[in-house]
């Protein structure tokens, strides 16, 4: 038995999609526990594409409990799409494989059409945020002024506490933030049908993950975004919502601490961020280009561009701390194949000093230049690699010294997008680290 959390530990878009969907195979329930919509988790089986925003990742899979807990904000029209597509495809034939924790809060359309005024008006200032209500959504959360999922699916309740909340909102819509006023009926009539709908899915994740955890069942811990664009810990102000570290698998699904046995950190081979923000490694050049072209560097949530850089020690390193990570899991390898140089940010220098710590203060950040070591490419297809011996010797020189600088041990390695282009080192859910 062993329980396995998930988590990004860049800005975000670093492949953990295709991670969970691999360490399912040796999971009985599979959690989602924080962010909502804003994230997107590409996974690639055989020739099909799938693209999942709330979900848990571990849904192709049959046999397999996937619960939403009660640390994600659910659209509840975006979840029913996903539902619907999944089963046009054959997946999700037994309802009981999916779970919405009932403490998990709505997103309203006054959240979302917030979010896209305050992005407009806010301008050059703005933060990045996808649009999807998600912000505004965890702030009504913090207020003890939210809907969650449980009010949803009380008719009366659900009818009360849209018209509280709904002339507070539309004040601020129309007097400060200049969009236009939201119609109560609308929203109850739309509302209501998807209440109908979500109801069968509502039950009490803590209780059951819990049990499930006594019962020795492996559980996994997925998680979205990345470290640094937690709310706490993240590059405040340009973060997400929510708390996108490990501990987050705990407040997020109601689960203590000390059923944690491994924490995975999902780390891509450079780093990308989508959004505003300081970005000390990003490139602005033909080899920034180069490299959001190669991996096609744009938003399964929202189709923006991401933007691209060298890998970053500095950024990592507080990652593996905050969360505590027992191991890496490092994608898309294969970006790199034709380099003939790579580069690893090891530090920042700032003012004539050298920084091999994170700052969080932004205004130093943001000033912050990288300090690089430069390696060798191994200009070869790595595609055809079925173990870490077979890898190019200056494909494997780069993971020894990622591990080297990082301080954390590489567990996994993924060398294209399909679940068959993968290198397990060690397997988080046996104690012995055996690959089966």
């Amino acid at each position: 038995m062993a329980n396995v959390v998930i988590v990004g530990a860049q800005w975000g878009d670093e492949g953990k999609g295709k991670v969970v969907d691999i360490y399912t195979e040796h999971a009985d329930d599979v959690v989602r526990f924080q962010g909502g919509n804003n994230a997107g988790h590409t996974l690639v089986v055989g020739d099909e594409t799938t693209i999942l925003h709330l979900i848990p990742s571990g849904i192709l899979h049959e046999g397999k409990r996937c619960i939403i807990g009660n640390g994600v904000v659910l659209d509840p029209k975006v979840f029913l799409e996903e539902i619907d597509k999944l089963k046009k495809r054959g997946y999700m034939k037994d309802d009981r494989q999916l779970v919405i924790d009932g403490n998990a809060h709505i997103i309203m359309p006054y959240h979302k059409a917030i979010d896209i005024a305050r992005e407009q008006k806010s301008g050059a200032r703005k933060i990045g945020t996808t649009g999807r209500g998600i912000g505004p959504t965890y702030e009504d959360k913090v207020a003890r002024r939210g809907i969650r999922v449980m009010d949803l699916i009380r008719p009366d309740t659900f009818a009360r506490k849209v018209r509280e909340m709904l002339p507070e909102k539309n004040f601020y819509l129309e007097q400060y933030l200049g969009g236009k006023p939201l119609s109560e009926d609308a929203i109850l009539d739309e509302y209501n049908g998807y209440a109908r709908q979500l109801e069968k899915y509502v039950d009490r994740a803590s209780l059951l993950l819990n049990r499930s955890i006594a019962a020795g069942r492996n559980v996994l811990f997925e998680g979205a975004q990345g470290t640094l664009l937690d709310i706490d810990h993240g590059t405040y102000p340009y973060v997400t919502s929510s708390s996108t570290v490990a501990g987050g698998a705990c407040t997020g699904s109601g689960v203590g601490p000390t059923t944690i046995d491994e924490v995975i950190g999902i780390v891509k081979a450079y780093v990308t961020r989508v959004g505003e923000g300081p970005f000390p490694t990003e490139l602005n050049d033909e080899m920034g280009e180069q490299l959001r072209r190669e991996g096609s560097e744009f938003g399964s949530t929202t189709g923006r561009p991401r933007r691209t850089g060298w890998f970053d020690a500095v950024a990592l390193r507080e990652a593996v701390r905050i969360s505590g990570m027992t191991g890496l899991a490092i994608t898309k390898m294969d970006v790199l194949n034709n380099l003939d140089n790579i580069h690893i940010c090891t530090a920042y220098a700032y003012q004539g000093q050298l920084l091999e710590d994170f700052p969080h203060d932004l205004d130093i950040l943001k000033e912050c230049k990288p300090v690089y070591e430069q390696m060798d490419g191994w200009q070869a297809d790595l595609g055809t690699a079925t173990s870490f011996e077979t890898l190019p010797a200056k494909a494997q020189d780069y993971l020894r010294k990622i591990e080297e600088v990082c301080g954390c041990p590489i567990v996994l390695v993924s060398i294209g997008p399909r679940r068959d282009q993968t290198i397990q080192l060690k397997n988080p859910f046996d104690k012995q680290g055996k690959i089966e």
